[in-house]
């Protein structure tokens, strides 16, 4: 039987930023600075029968990429196409480019990019098949190699609509007959189109997956050969809060890991990977402390209507969890912080806000005192909480509602959540991407978590009331700043009404981290690091990761390759 090949020529044209940054803002600040990025590329297979049975539909790239910063013109040594590849989401494809080439000091370079093709509110097939997210990283890497890699620039590039015109006019076949050629562009024409039609043609809402509890709630058996203690203590307005300490040996430099708001302690000591805690423990880091403050999904605080604030949170839980590990490891060792999502927000209010001193480094991730979110999240914050507690009289959300027995309005709330998220079948997933951020998932990327973690969400995070909300709304509001809930309440008043008034005076040294794709709090930590760079340039860091979001930064199953170890870079470097 005859082999017959296929090929057709593709231009695609846009804008990156050099240095670390997510997407749209490399595309934006790329158009504004005029750096300019295309490619022109052949996409060729010997063997289209191959190309279309395969489930990698892979080709190769033959052409060059251009960009005045790194030497106009550079050929493409090495190029792979995929086109239409499964994903770890239902009714999501990707399509995907990798080049290897260098620029003209002799670096080896890799161009990565991908479009996304998802049946989403927003995502039409026009644009999602003529946008290329791309990075630009040191080395010739493999994808796996990707989130641990150096980022040399990121931004956009588009197949304009006379580019694509033209690219129909370049599909070739090559075979011995007119028949086998005009049968080989059939083919490609079939898997193109059928792949469209499996993403965007209509589909009912997925049947709940069962679920069965294989993890114990609240277990620590994800960290071994360490003593685990837990120490509570209580808050000036009258709660009852807890640490949790990780020990080996003694050591002159603690850490203090931070959770956001409906986690806990668990999303550090998940037994199912390598877990953070554990991490830091074989790294030499020999004792670890989690808190629980009252965000925590391990008390019962949010599971009503309350009034508290991220000011409570600054004020009221911090300065406490700090005096009580002071007792235990005395005046003079070193303290350490990494901190995430509202819990990161608040600590960092409560360090910059004066009300917390003597911590010798600091890891934000995702967000801190400039919080920006999704237009679908500034729409939920502005008519959600109201909506939520006067009109439908629910006190608090809960990613399990679907799960609860008999009929409430949490459970008929939850089943017209997952109506609008037929990426997977798993009902909490669809509830915290309702809660948080937009996306679908919003919280992670499904390919970077495990399915026993996927599976159990409604155990790793649990419900919240609104008052939360409310204060992100106001911070959203106050151009991105983190500002005081009440300005004129006295017992707030130890507390700056704009927590970047002292910016210049706290000498804590802060790595800001991201998720390149974070759908929840967008490129906040990026601008928290621009604005600090123009008061005190150079004091703080910033690293974007690659292929990762909001949560499974710390959640996902290869952390301990992927991010970790930056995270212990920066803590080694700041140890003594």
């Amino acid at each position: 039987m005859a082999v017959t090949g296929f090929e057709f020529t593709e231009d695609m044209k846009g804008y990156v930023t050099f240095g670390p940054t997510n997407y749209q803002d490399g595309f934006d600040q790329g158009r504004r600075d005029g750096n300019f990025l295309m490619f022109h590329l052949t996409i060729r297979t010997a063997d289209v029968d191959h190309f279309v049975s395969s489930p990698e539909h892979q080709a190769e790239a033959i052409g060059y990429v251009q960009c005045d910063k790194l030497g106009g013109r550079r050929t493409v040594e090495t190029g792979v196409f995929n086109l239409f590849v499964d994903t770890a989401d239902n009714r999501r494809k990707k399509m995907k480019y990798r080049l290897f080439f260098h620029d003209d000091q002799g670096r080896p370079l890799t161009l990565s990019g991908f479009k996304d093709v998802q049946d989403v509110l927003g995502n039409a097939v026009w644009p999602a098949t003529t946008t290329l997210y791309t990075n630009i990283l040191e080395g010739h890497l493999t994808a796996e190699q990707e989130a641990s890699a150096t980022v040399v620039a990121t931004g956009i590039i588009h197949i304009e609509p006379m580019d694509f015109l033209e690219e129909l006019t370049t599909m070739r076949a090559s075979g011995p007959n007119s028949a086998d050629r005009a049968a080989a562009i059939d083919k490609f024409g079939r898997l193109f189109l059928g792949s469209l039609w499996d993403v965007y043609g209509p589909s009912c809402m997925p049947k709940m997956a069962p679920f069965e509890r294989e993890i114990p709630l609240y277990t620590t058996e994800g960290v071994k050969d360490a003593v685990i203690s837990t120490h509570p203590y209580s808050t000036s307005d009258k709660l009852g809060l807890s640490l949790l300490r990780f020990l080996r040996e003694p050591s002159d430099d603690v850490v203090v890991i931070i959770h956001g708001l409906t986690t806990s302690s668990d999303m550090y000591v998940m037994p199912e990977h390598t877990n953070l805690v554990s991490y830091l423990l074989d790294k030499g880091w020999t004792d670890v402390w989690t808190l629980d403050f009252r965000m925590s999904n391990r008390f019962p605080y949010n599971l009503r209507r309350h009034s508290f604030t991220m000011d409570d949170v600054a004020l009221y839980d911090f300065p406490p969890a700090l005096a009580t590990i002071r007792e235990q490891i005395g005046p003079n060792r070193r303290i350490h912080v990494i901190c995430h999502c509202l819990g990161s927000v608040s600590f960092m209010m409560s360090l910059f806000g004066k009300a917390v001193t003597g911590i010798r480094s600091v890891i934000s991730n995702s967000v801190s005192l400039t919080p920006r979110v999704p237009l679908w999240s500034r729409f939920k914050l502005g008519f959600g909480p109201f909506m939520a507690e006067y009109v439908l009289g629910m006190e608090y959300l809960n990613p399990y509602w679907r799960r609860e027995p008999g009929l409430t309005i949490g459970k008929a709330f939850g089943t017209a959540v997952s109506l609008f998220h037929r990426e997977c079948d798993v009902p909490e997933c669809h509830m915290l991407s309702f809660m948080w951020g937009a996306g679908f998932p919003a919280l992670y990327s499904h390919e970077n978590l495990l399915d026993v973690t996927h599976r159990r969400g409604g155990d790793l995070y649990g419900g919240t009331s609104m008052n939360y909300y409310r204060h992100v709304r106001k911070m959203v509001a106050n151009h991105n700043t983190a500002v005081k809930f009440r300005p004129g309440d006295p017992r707030f008043q130890t507390l700056p009404d704009d927590y970047l008034t002292f910016a210049k005076e706290i000498e804590t040294p802060v790595l800001f981290m991201t998720g390149e794709q974070n759908h929840v709090f967008l490129d906040s930590n990026i601008v928290c690091h621009q604005r600090l760079e123009k008061i005190v340039p150079g004091r703080h860091e910033l690293v974007v990761i690659p292929n990762y979001g909001h949560q499974d930064v710390f959640m996902g199953k290869n952390v301990h390759v992927d991010i970790f170890p930056r995270l212990l870079q920066f803590l080694d470097k700041h140890r003594n």
